[in-house]
């Protein structure tokens, strides 16, 4: 059993590194407390594929003989964390969500899986996903499917679901996403946490393997998923930098997000769209989350409600993710021991249909959306609508229908209309918890920011944040 308090679990990963540098606890205590909580609640969730006791145990007794020392520490020494089983890490199990990839053990460290080592962080485990993150919600063929901590039969979403429900269940300080079409949005708002998805290129995407020819990336980016605004920004400074082995990496000087943190946002101009024009929304959810945008006036900001209709956003990313799914991992599609899920196989099928001419197509309608969503930002400095069409729905059970309106051309993406046409305008973009539906599962309010901009997008949810506290909240599974 635990030797510390078990809320120290739900303690804000800030607090925690700030306890273990002061020496009011140990990092080995607080390391044993989550695989002491992973093995009694993870049953129920599903959220790791893979732990590290040995490794965690070992590095969390170098952290405490660091502290003894009086070495510099890390912004996150000693703290707790869980990776994305998409990322790369050296000498630990990486599936990428897949059968084909069940026993892969990589030889080198992904750029985030060295940049959390670099913070101090201790790794706890790789969090499950779908396979190569290819669906939002959390299904693959390597077990069950992970479930939400708030109603174990319903979804957790993904791609990046087992971090999601890992951080909201308290097991772990907190947890590595990635997003490329919502898979860190999806999951964060329906389990209850913060998440944002920085602008494309902040966070380097190498993979921990040099590409002879880099493969171009429209759409994929790393970010934190956590229980508190000041979390998500102290892991996005850690993880943020231009990095000369990804060719999409962003060459600028990276901006203080942990001071946003704490940035006046009155006198911010808000665009509010309930459903960027196209989607059908569950009249519920448009409810809260407008409660939720109203907020933002009492906090000194502006609320304009806008005229923003999309075309069918979906049929874009679906042409360019398709490609870039065919190209990396077409040879799967004639594996004679067919380890591929229904969605991959669909996506890289897809994908190996399309032609130069849809990809070019594709790219002019993505720069017609990308104009549309600057004429929003010409004028406003952030964009608010729902994060989801509709709460976690039950385990593979999905919704075709949302409202009346079919939001989608393909199984598995019609509760998701928000999210990846942010991913292909390449703007950062945060979902915040903003209230419980009638039957207790979370509902998030969706922020974007202009290109460059996470500090207004981090200053607006920690405002939010403080206005409408969440992370006292916790799910039934806890």
């Amino acid at each position: 059993m635990p030797t510390i308090d078990e809320n120290l679990a739900f303690a804000p990963s800030h607090k925690l590194a700030a306890m273990i540098a002061d020496k009011q606890v140990s990092p080995v205590e607080v390391t044993q407390l989550y695989f002491d909580r992973i093995e009694r609640l993870d049953s129920q969730l599903n959220s790791y594929l893979t732990l590290t006791p040995e490794l965690a145990m070992e590095a969390a007794r170098a952290a405490e003989d660091a502290v003894v020392r009086g070495d510099e520490l890390g912004p996150l020494h000693g703290v707790p964390i869980s990776i994305k089983d998409l990322v790369m890490t050296k000498g630990v199990r990486t599936t990428s969500g897949s059968l084909a990839y069940k026993d892969h053990v990589p030889t080198a460290d992904s750029a985030v899986a060295e940049r959390v080592k670099a913070s101090g962080a201790i790794l706890l485990g790789k969090t499950n996903t779908p396979e190569f993150g290819s669906l939002g919600a959390n299904e693959n063929r390597l077990g069950d499917d992970c479930r939400n901590p708030w109603n174990t039969e319903r979804t957790s979403g993904a791609s990046s679901g087992g971090a999601g429900a890992a951080v909201a269940a308290g097991l772990c300080s907190l947890g590595t996403g990635s997003d490329g079409g919502g898979s860190i949005r999806i999951p964060a708002s329906f389990c209850g946490i913060y998440g944002i998805k920085p602008t494309q290129g902040r966070v380097s995407g190498f993979s921990g393997v040099p590409q002879d020819v880099p493969l171009v990336n429209f759409l994929g980016q790393n970010g934190p998923m956590t229980r508190t605004v000041r979390d998500s920004a102290i892991l996005l400074q850690a993880l943020s930098g231009y990095d000369s082995r990804d060719a999409s990496s962003l060459h600028a000087p990276v901006p203080d997000f942990v001071a946003a943190v704490d940035r006046d946002i009155s006198g911010l101009r808000m665009a509010w769209s309930a459903d960027y024009g196209y989607a059908g929304v569950d009249a519920e959810v448009v409810e809260v989350c407008a409660a939720g945008a109203r907020v933002f006036e009492d906090l000194g900001c502006s609320i304009d409600e806008i005229d923003l209709t999309l075309d069918a956003p979906l049929e874009i990313w679906w042409v360019i993710s398709g490609l870039t799914s065919y190209i990396t991992q077409g040879h799967l599609l004639d594996d004679p021991s067919d380890p591929l899920t229904w969605y991959g196989r669909m996506l890289i099928e897809d994908g190996k249909e399309f032609t130069a001419a849809d990809y070019v197509r594709a790219l002019g309608r993505r720069d017609k959306m990308i104009n549309q969503f600057n004429d929003v930002f010409e004028e406003h400095d952030l964009l608010l609508s729902p994060t989801m069409a509709t709460t976690a729905f039950p385990v593979g059970e999905y919704p075709e229908e949302i409202a009346g309106k079919r939001n989608a051309h393909v199984k598995g993406w019609s509760f998701l209309p928000f999210t990846h046409p942010i991913n292909m305008i390449g703007n950062p973009a945060a979902t915040v918890p903003c209230g419980l539906s009638a039957d207790g599962l979370p509902i998030g309010l969706h922020i974007v920011g202009r290109k460059g901009d996470e500090e207004s997008v981090l200053a607006a949810s920690a405002a939010f944040e403080r206005a409408m506290p969440w992370a006292d909240k916790r799910p039934a599974v806890s």
